[in-house]
Order: C-alpha cells, then sequence, then structure tokens
C-alpha cells in the first residue's frame, strides 16, 4: 500500500512571492495546446489556421478556462463555502477549478473569437478538441500535488491503493492519476488519430464530448464524490451529472455530422 507523498504545493519560493505546481500544470497545460496547434497546422496546411490566430485563441481560451473553471467551482460544488468566504474566490492558485465550468467558459470563449475572426464555430472547435486532453491531464497532476479530490476507499490489496493522511488512514484509489490516464492521455491519443484525417464538420467535437463525458463517468466511480448543489451521492455523482448532457450533445453532433456529409456526398 502506498502513501501519498505529500508534496509541497509551493514549487519555487521567490521571497513573498509563491509559485505552486497547481499554477505551473496550468502554464504547461496552455504550453502544450500551442504546441500540438503548431504540429496540426504544420500537417495539415490546407486547414487555414496560423499560428497568430492560435496565440489569439489561446488568450480567449485561457480567460474562458479560468474564469469558467473558478466561476463553476463556486457556483455548482462549493457556494456555501465561497459566498461566506468571498475573497477566497479569487485565490484560483490555491486549487478549486471546475472542468465543467472551464469547458463552459472556453465555449462562451469561442463563441466570442469565431465571431471576432468570422470562422465558423464548429471549425474553431473540431480544431481545438484534440489539443485540449493533455491539459486536463496537467491539471490532475495539479490536483495529485495538492492531494486534493482523493478515491473512495479501496481494498487493501490493491497494489496501488493509497493513503491520504490528510483525510485518514484508509487505503484509497489515487481517482486524480485515473482522471490523467482516462480523460487526458487516452482520450488526446483518440481524439489525435481520429482528427488526423478530414472529418465531417461538427464529428471531433461531438468524439470529444462523448469522451470525456464517458470517461469522467467512469472514474467519477472510484473517486469521493462532491456534494455539489444536488447533495453528496455515492450512487450519481455531481460529476456525472453534468457529463450526461456533453455524452447525449457529442452524440447529436456526430449523428447529424455525418448525416449531413451524406446528403453532400449523394447530392
Amino acid at each position: 500500500m502506498l502513501v501519498h507523498p505529500q508534496f509541497d504545493p509551493v514549487a519555487i519560493s521567490l521571497g513573498p512571492m509563491a509559485i505552486r505546481w497547481y499554477g505551473l500544470m496550468y502554464v504547461a497545460a496552455f504550453a502544450q495546446f500551442w504546441w500540438l496547434a503548431r504540429v496540426r497546422i504544420l500537417a495539415r496546411p490546407e486547414s487555414g489556421w496560423a499560428m497568430a490566430q492560435v496565440d489569439d485563441l489561446l488568450f480567449f481560451g485561457a480567460l474562458g478556462v479560468i474564469l469558467g473553471g473558478r466561476l463553476g467551482e463556486v457556483l455548482l460544488y462549493h457556494p456555501a463555502y465561497y459566498f461566506s468566504h468571498p475573497l477566497e474566490i479569487l485565490a484560483v492558485w490555491q486549487g478549486g477549478m471546475s472542468f465543467h465550468g472551464g469547458f463552459l467558459g472556453v465555449l462562451v470563449a469561442m463563441l466570442i473569437w469565431t465571431l471576432k475572426h468570422k470562422r465558423n464555430w464548429l471549425d474553431t472547435t473540431d480544431f481545438i478538441a484534440p489539443l485540449v486532453p493533455l491539459g486536463l491531464m496537467a491539471g490532475r497532476i495539479g490536483n495529485f500535488i495538492n492531494g486534493e479530490l482523493w478515491g473512495r476507499v479501496a481494498d487493501a490489496a490493491l497494489p496501488w491503493a493509497m493513503v491520504f493522511p490528510q483525510v485518514d488512514n484508509q487505503p484509497r484509489h489515487p481517482s486524480q492519476l485515473y482522471h490523467a490516464g482516462l480523460e487526458g492521455l487516452t482520450l488526446f491519443l483518440v481524439l489525435w488519430f481520429y482528427s488526423r484525417q478530414s472529418r465531417p464538420r461538427g464529428a471531433v467535437s461531438g468524439l470529444f464530448l462523448i469522451g470525456y463525458g464517458l470517461f469522467r463517468s467512469i472514474v467519477e466511480y472510484f473517486r469521493e464524490p462532491d456534494a455539489g448543489i444536488f447533495g453528496h451521492s455515492y450512487i450519481v455523482s455531481m460529476g456525472q451529472w453534468l457529463s450526461l448532457p456533453m455524452v447525449l450533445v457529442g452524440v447529436v453532433f456526430i449523428v447529424l455530422a455525418y448525416q449531413k456529409h451524406e446528403r453532400q456526398l449523394s447530392a
């Protein structure tokens, strides 16, 4: 049985300024997004994307992630606490970011960006979808370093069962690493190889929605569920409630994308 290493959340201290690992994970997420975008543009120059557009896109996306992620955490998971401690809403460097809130924030940011650049919204989301999962993996590694979002109690015989001393002395699933492996690395590989060929508009976005929703729902069975606005449930968690619409919308996106593609081929 393993014990959580109890990492120091501060990576670098420079006098009164502290740089936290959680913040560095976000920097890594944005950096890999930029690099993968460059790889995609070089591999498919016919797509019409340019790195100057990506720079602007990344700026809008970063704002959407940070603002939406924090507001999602505040409003969906811990509204009573943050309304009682409003100054802590700004303390994003301490952790506490909701994926679903950040996801909605990015959708709004991408809508604003597409209106500014006069591009199709689905073309934009299809382009960025494969660039997102490794950033999600970085965020989950940040959760693991912080020792937050720990898993449910596990069988002590499980080789990778882990004790989180800040919680109790029971063996638990390191669910942060499950998140990183499924909705991070695995989803990245699926989307990256699927999008290497031209796909109907909206299909890559739909696959992202389905993949994330399914992987998140699976991991929720191994993660200590958050209370959230729907209450503390071990049967259907807050994360699963929020992931269900993603899967349904993703299926609709893919069905409509291929139906439209078939009509265009037969026209």
